[in-house]
Order: structure tokens, then sequence, then C-alpha cells
């Protein structure tokens, strides 16, 4: 049975109080009550989490139109306390002190001070925001609450005992761009748990408000925002948001915050709402992108990338590795749509791009990407194949793509795609025209990277995918081996003389393990040329 907050004895009210107060704690990870109360030592009050939620309460929401009004007031006054809560809060997932990021040049630049620790907007009123007195303290237990609302537990009880109407109400009334981040970032993290989101749905008008924070002008709101909606998408209510967000006003914004941009973080968020629209149902997928597509998606994803690469060979920024990771992964979840891959598959453009990534000499960093950019060249070629003519003399493209094999590891689907723009490559290369100096340049990059080829054929874990194109790809390397190994006159007088170069006996053992792990015909008929 729920116990009403005045039944709480007046001496431990006190004593929550002081905890709530206590400004020399750490802020997000408030202290356990006594425990006498609970069995686990590390168990949050519910009663300390309901009285955070009370702290949350704008100031003027009672005398908002738009508000619950008196009758929500005195609903959360009736806050249910009798939970037990037995979960440790997790960690405040965007305090984290980076910078406040702009999204145009006329947009307002927030001041540095806004992303410190203690969690203030000291440039609020400068932006025509109003100040309300306790603004910090309400901005240090709404860190706690986002911290908590991580946990299911806590999640729960917390939509239970009305948040929901709380942050609603929060986001109804004029506040500082740093509450409404906070309040979208409470709510995100209750949309990560299936209880809450089936409470975020049901609350009248709450998705609605949260799709107007798109038109925010600070860029933290936008990253929470974006956050949330990516969330929604993703869950098992993702038509409830794709309806709310399927207005070609809303849309349109969703693309001119990714284009216009000038934080990576931002960015990375907002084509991260892109990608989820793209990786979703059938029934957000029929809703949401051929608006998308009709107001210049894949122009706006390929221009994003063109900048990306321009940024990466220029010069390395990590923090924009992700950005480059999350477009190309939405333009090769694009590539595979019916009805949209065509404009993807027959940009020159793009095309041109991803093979630069490929060619990179110094892939760790951007590992993850060049692992997409080999899967989403393999779409294209499978749509154009004439393509691979123009890469097939390309050696810098080939030993890139063999570069990748040992990041690609425990991807059969990215392994697959490798071996399978490889015999694309291979098939149109004529070794018995080719001058025997471009010869010897296919074969010094094979044999260079015969340990990746090796170790590559030795996992037998690609055999249960369909193995035809890596087949295929043996069975023209050991031609070109042969044909290498055919050409040089004095192969039989060095051998004789036991005079054999390194470069011969690496030729002879990438031939063995190519014949070994190709057909037994196969082995019949190319091993056997090497051996007469």
């Amino acid at each position: 049975m729920a116990v009403d907050a005045k039944s709480v004895p007046l001496e431990d009210q006190e004593e929550q109080e002081r905890q709530v107060q206590r400004h020399d704690a750490p802020a997000h990870n408030p202290s356990a009550p006594p425990d006498e109360f609970f069995d686990i030592s590390t168990t949050v009050d519910p009663s300390y989490v309901i009285s955070l939620i009370r702290k949350l309460l704008p100031a003027n929401a009672s005398n908002n139109h738009n508000s619950h009004g008196d009758v929500f007031f005195a609903h959360v006054q009736e806050l249910d306390t009798d939970h037990t809560v037995k979960t440790a809060p997790t960690l405040h997932v965007s305090n984290d002190g980076s910078e406040s990021m702009e999204i145009a040049d006329d947009f307002h630049k927030s001041a540095p001070e806004e992303r410190q620790n203690n969690g203030s907007y000291d440039g609020a009123e400068q932006c025509g925001h109003s100040v309300p007195v306790g603004e910090e303290a309400w901005e240090e237990y709404g860190c706690i609450l986002w911290d908590l609302a991580a946990s299911k537990t806590h999640a729960e009880l917390m939509v239970q005992n009305l948040i929901l109407e709380v942050l609603l109400a929060n986001l109804m009334v004029s506040q500082s761009a740093r509450a409404t981040e906070i309040t979208l970032g409470i709510i995100g993290n209750l949309a990560c748990h299936e209880v809450p989101m089936k409470h975020i749905v049901s609350t009248s008008g709450l998705i609605g408000t949260v799709v107007d924070q798109l038109f925010s002008e600070y860029a933290q709101c936008l990253c929470e925002a974006c956050r949330l909606l990516t969330v929604g998408l993703q869950s098992s209510e993702r038509i409830s948001w794709a309806k709310e967000l399927q207005s070609e006003h809303i849309l349109s914004r969703i693309l001119w915050i990714a284009e216009n941009s000038l934080n990576p973080q931002l960015i990375e968020k907002s084509v991260e709402l892109l990608l989820a629209t793209i990786e979703s149902s059938e029934e957000v997928v029929l809703i949401l992108l051929p608006p998308l597509m009709k107001l210049g998606l894949a122009s706006l994803l390929i221009n994003l990338l063109d900048f990306e690469m321009s940024q990466l060979l220029s010069e390395r920024v990590p923090e924009r590795y992700p950005v480059l990771d999350v477009i190309l992964r939405s333009i090769e979840a694009l590539s595979v749509i019916d009805g949209h891959s065509q404009e993807i598959c027959s940009n020159k453009d793009l095309f041109r791009l991803v093979c630069e990534l490929v060619k990179l000499p110094d892939k760790v960093e951007v590992a993850n990407s060049c692992i997409t950019a080999g899967v989403l060249i393999a779409n294209i070629l499978s749509d154009e194949p004439n393509l691979a003519s123009e890469i097939s003399q390309d050696l810098p493209f080939l030993q890139g793509l063999l570069d990748i094999f040992p990041f690609s590891s425990e991807d059969l689907e990215a392994r697959s795609a490798l071996w399978n723009i490889i015999a694309r490559l291979l098939v149109r290369v004529q070794e018995n025209e080719m001058s025997r100096s471009a010869l010897q340049q296919y074969v010094s990059v094979l044999v260079s990277k015969s340990d990746v080829i090796e170790d590559d054929l030795l996992d037998s874990q690609l055999d249960e995918l369909n193995s035809k194109a890596r087949t295929t790809s043996l069975r023209r390397i050991i031609c070109l081996l042969n044909q290498w190994t055919a050409s040089k006159d004095d192969h039989k007088e060095n051998e004789m003389m036991g005079n054999r170069h390194e470069d011969d006996i690496n030729i002879d053992r990438l031939l063995d393990c190519c014949c070994k792990h190709s057909e037994p015909i196969l082995i019949h008929c190319f091993c056997s040329l090497h051996k007469a």
C-alpha cells in the first residue's frame, strides 16, 4: 500500500532534506539511506527520489494554462513512497564538461561556463531567459535524477510518481537551456526502459512537446532531443514517435540541423536520428523515408561524408571519428533499401570518397569506418558492376582492402563483402596481357599481404556463408602467381643453384595456401602448373 509522505516522521523528513541540500557530497552519487530502512547498503530511498521529483516542480507551472494546474499539484503532493529500490545509481550521461555547441553562425553562442561541473547556465539572462531563484540547485537535483533514470528500477519508480508530468510542465514553461537539456536527458534515460516508455507515449502532449525542442537554438538541447527521438524510433512504440515526426516541417528541420551544425557531437546525434529512421521497422520507413528522400537525404549524407573525408585527410581529429562512422553507416543502410538504393549506388562522388577511405594508409583509428566502407562498396558494385573496371588496376585500393581484413575478423558479413570486391576486381585482370612490370606489382601486393590472406583462410567460419566470391578470388590469385612464376626466365636456374630469393619462397607459400583452400579440381589444375 502507498504510504502518504505526511506519515513519515518529521525527523526523517528533515534528515532527507539535509541530504539533498548537502553541497559537499557528490552531486551524482546520492548517499544511501540508513541501513535500518533497507537490506542493501546501496539502496536509494524511494522517498529521497520522490523528494527530488518535487524539487523539479517549476515555480510558475500552477499559473501556466498549458500545465496541469492545481489538479497536477494535488497529485504530486500524494506521491507514492511505498517502494524499495535496490539498484545503485549510474553515472550522469551528459554532464561531461564538454564545450557548448553552435549550429549556425546566426545562433547565440553559449558561454563556456554553461558546461562547467556546477551545471549552472550563466548565459541564460543574456539569451533572453529569466533565471529563477534556486536554478543551480534545480540543476543539481535534475542531474541526480538523470543518473538514476538509467536504472530500470529507479525509472519505473519515477514514472509511477508523476515525474513525466513534472518534466512536461518544465518543458512548457520558460526556463534556461541547461534546464531543458537536463529535462530531455531524464526523459531520454527513462525512454530506454519498456515500462517508462509506455508511460511517455501515453502522457498526453509529451512526445509533441519533445519534438518541438528540435527548434531550440541551443546545441546541447538539440543533442538530447535527437537522442530521445532516436530511442523512440528504436523502441516498440516507434510508430507513435514516427507519426509525430512525419510533418515535412519537422523532417526539414532535422536535415537542417545535420547540415548546418558546426559541432561534431550534434552532427553525430542528428545523423543517428536519421540512421534510426532508415533502420527502423518497415512501417516507420514507409512513413518517414519517402519524404526524407524527397527533401534530399541522400545528397545531404554524401555532402557530410565529403566534408568529414576532407577533415580526415587534412588533420586527424579524434572527436570527428564517430561522426564519420555514423554517416557511413547511414549511407550503407540506405544502399540496400529497395526503391532508394539507386540514388546512392549511382553516385560517382560517393564511390570516389569511399575508395579514398579504403586506400587510407593508417586505418587503426577509423577501422570501423573502413569496414563499413568496404560493405558499402560491395553494395555499390552489386548495383553498378561496371565500376569495378575503374578500380581493377588500382593497386593501393587492393592493398587497402586486404588491410581491412584484420579489423573485420569478427564480422563475417564484412569479410564476405571484402572477398566479393576482390573477386570483382581480379576477374577483370588479364594476366596474359599484362606487362611483366605490371604483373610484378600485382604479385608484390598479394605477397606482401600473404599473412592477412592466410589468416582469413584459416578461419573456417566464413565457409558457413556463400564462399563463391572467396573461391573466385583464390582462383584468380593462383593464376596471377603462376603467370608470374612462369615468366621468370631464370627461376629454374636460381632454384638449382640453391639461391632462391625470399620473394620466391613467399610466393610459393601463398600459392600453396590458396591451393589448399580452393576446390579439389582447382588444386589439381593450378598447382600442377607450379610443380611442373
